[in-house]
């Protein structure tokens, strides 16, 4: 049987932490690796011991298989956890490690390569009788032989990349005239996220619930179902909400489906963790997706309705135990639902965020699995999401309501998230029904915008301002009285909109601000509290010189600045909407452009981002080159 007792977690983030206390718990040793971008990182600091394994560029550091096998040898780590994402589903890797002598927890390198390949495990599953949706998965990827099967399968249709998941090189193509651009992007991004532009073409089925079974197999023969996992509310094609079990499932068809995934499974003689997911219609048929073959982002739910530990069967099946159950001992108690919180701005089409997280204090009462420190940066170089929100109910509303309630209460100033998203979508009725589908968000949520500062929000805002201005001069505010001043008027940036705000001194401790009284003003540095309204209120917030965060609101003092008009697109000028990477400049000088017209891609937390132009025009600069590391508003080109 294998034996090791220090293992290498080839990860970061909330899945590298995660992963290290469960191996903390069982007594086991553990390394980080990490990349110059994540030197302080919570992931790093958990470890026994951590390695530099190079620069912030996923290529150069947690793809770099050489440096990381370099940082097992260095600290005598017998065993490689890959979590999820980066090199998970690396049949190489896999290799690389049992070539060097170290224990790989996951399934075996020859299942990996075959469930890796969409093309290939579709074969592989129409072979196992695995219910599959109509498409094309054969070995031409010309663009001649792909669009004339995107004509005989018929439209609407997916394009997705073949070695790889989480959104990246999907698209979905609704007539033939999108096909050639789609095909261009999804290779373009597959092509970056795995290293390979191979893609498959499937029938778009129109509204399914995604629905996914967790295996469990070991090195003994067993391999069980874990019951499933709904995962149906996304964006992007990337999960946003999942719970279990599924809010339409039966026993029947959990048994189907829990069939279908053996056979998946059975098919490649599966070992370790690994889930199947499908695609569910409205009549009860599902449909073979793919297989992951390794931990979902989702297993928690999983383990919060069977009460089990999947890192601790992954780390047990590893060294060769089997399985501590059999098929007829799972069972499945209450519900549980998952949301993941990502660094993106749900406004401007999910665009990821880059920032300083400024506060950070999650709610209560839940499970919650992070990598988050107040203080650290996050950059553009890896994924968006931040952490997940857990909640177990003895029914999916007690699960639904907690869960609701610890969103809530978190605290993250800094940078912009979809914290207010997943608020509005666990409130939606359709959500509580549990009447919805892969298109909720699209149907539901098609055009959101950012929620207006309440007068509350903007009153206290304009106080604190105040406030520090007073303290600054050493004013005693105990002594507010009526003819202590006269009123200050603020010149506020909220949310990019600019507001006059004025401020009023009053008596009996009171100041009155965008015409709301406020009394009983009072601030630690992190919370302030107040009554407005005979109502006591605690707000959490950030001060710092000329900038305030406050929950869903940023605003800037610009009252000492002369006031300009700040250029976006609509005047011309192009700006980097995040911190990232130029991969594509589709425009020269001189050329004229139409509104609309696509001009530059920007590659930033995995995905590709177009960028296109606000107003019809002449090029009269472009001041960067494809490669370009941009920062967040820097110009990238200008329209005349």
């Amino acid at each position: 049987m294998p034996h090791f007792s220090k293992i290498l977690i080839a990860n970061r983030g909330e899945i590298a932490c995660r992963i290290q206390r469960t191996a903390h718990a069982l007594g086991y040793r553990t390394v980080a690796v990490y990349s110059d971008a994540d030197t302080q990182a919570l992931h790093v600091q958990m470890a026994d011991e951590a390695v530099n394994i190079g620069p912030a560029p996923v290529n150069q550091s947690y793809l770099n298989i050489p440096a990381i096998l370099e940082a097992a040898r260095k600290t005598g780590a017998d065993a490689v956890h890959p979590g999820y994402g980066f090199l998970s589903e690396n049949a190489q890797f896999a290799n690389a490690c049992s070539d060097a002598g170290l224990t790989f927890i996951g399934p075996s390198a020859e299942a990996i390569e075959l469930m890796g390949s969409k093309r290939l495990s579709k074969l592989a599953m129409l072979d196992a009788g695995v219910p599959c949706i109509a498409g094309y998965q054969g070995d031409r990827q010309d663009d001649a032989t792909l669009q004339q099967e995107a004509n005989r399968i018929g439209y609407p249709l997916m394009i997705k990349a073949s070695a790889g998941g989480g959104g990246r090189g999907m698209r979905l193509v609704h007539d033939s005239t999108q096909l050639l651009e789609q095909l261009r992007t999804a290779r373009s991004e597959s092509l970056n996220a795995f290293g390979s532009d191979e893609l498959i073409l499937e029938q778009a089925l129109l509204d399914p619930r995604h629905v996914e079974i967790q295996l469990f197999g070991d090195s003994h023969g067993h391999l069980i179902y874990l019951g499933e996992r709904d995962c149906s509310i996304q964006r992007r094609h990337q999960k946003v909400i999942e719970e279990a079990p599924c809010p339409v499932m039966t026993p029947q068809l959990r048994q189907a489906m829990g069939e279908a995934a053996l056979k998946a499974g059975r098919a490649v003689n599966y070992v370790g963790a690994g889930t199947v997911e499908f695609l569910l219609d409205r009549t009860g048929h599902f449909y073979f997706l793919e297989m992951n073959t390794r931990l979902q982002v989702e297993h928690p739910v999983t383990e919060q309705v069977t009460g089990l530990d999947l890192v601790d069967w992954q780390l047990k099946v590893a060294a060769g135990e089997p399985l501590p159950l059999t098929q007829a001992d799972v069972t499945l108690t209450g519900h549980a639902m998952e949301v993941r919180l990502y660094a993106e701005d749900p406004a401007q089409g999910f665009l990821p965020q880059t920032g300083n997280v400024l506060r950070w204090e999650p709610g209560a009462g839940v499970r919650i699995d992070h990598g988050v420190l107040e203080g650290q940066r996050i950059s553009p170089f890896y994924d968006a999401m931040l952490g997940k929100f857990i909640a177990h109910g003895a029914t999916r509303e007690e699960a639904r309501r907690k869960l609701l309630r610890a969103v809530e209460d978190t605290v993250l100033l800094g940078l912009t998230t979809n914290q207010q998203l997943l608020v509005d979508l666990l409130k939606q009725p359709e959500f509580i029904a549990g009447d919805f589908s892969t298109g909720f968000i699209a149907e539901h949520f098609n055009a959101i915008h950012r929620q207006p500062a309440t007068h509350e929000q903007v009153a206290l805002a304009a106080a604190l301002f105040y406030q520090a201005n007073a303290n600054t001069h050493r004013q005693d505010l105990s002594g507010w009285r009526n003819n202590a001043s006269v009123p200050w008027t603020y010149r506020l940036d909220i949310n990019d909109e600019v507001r006059d705000i004025t401020v009023s001194v009053l008596e009996n401790h009171r100041l009155q601000a965008n015409g709301i009284d406020i009394s009983h003003l009072s601030t630690d540095g992190r919370w302030a509290t107040l009554v407005i309204n005979g109502v006591r209120r605690r707000m959490a917030y950030h001060l710092d010189d000329t900038q305030l965060w406050l929950p869903g609101l940023k605003v800037i003092n610009r009252t000492q600045q002369v006031a300009s008009r700040q250029a976006d697109a609509s005047t011309g000028i192009v700006k980097a909407p995040m911190d990232g990477a130029i991969v594509d400049i589709r425009v020269c000088v001189g050329e004229a452009v139409t509104k609309g017209q696509l001009l530059l891609v920007l590659e930033a937390m995995k995905m590709e981002h177009p960028l296109t132009a606000g107003i019809a025009g002449v090029i009269k600069g472009v001041q960067v080159v494809a490669g370009d590391q941009v920062r967040n508003r820097q110009v990238l080109l200008e329209i005349e």
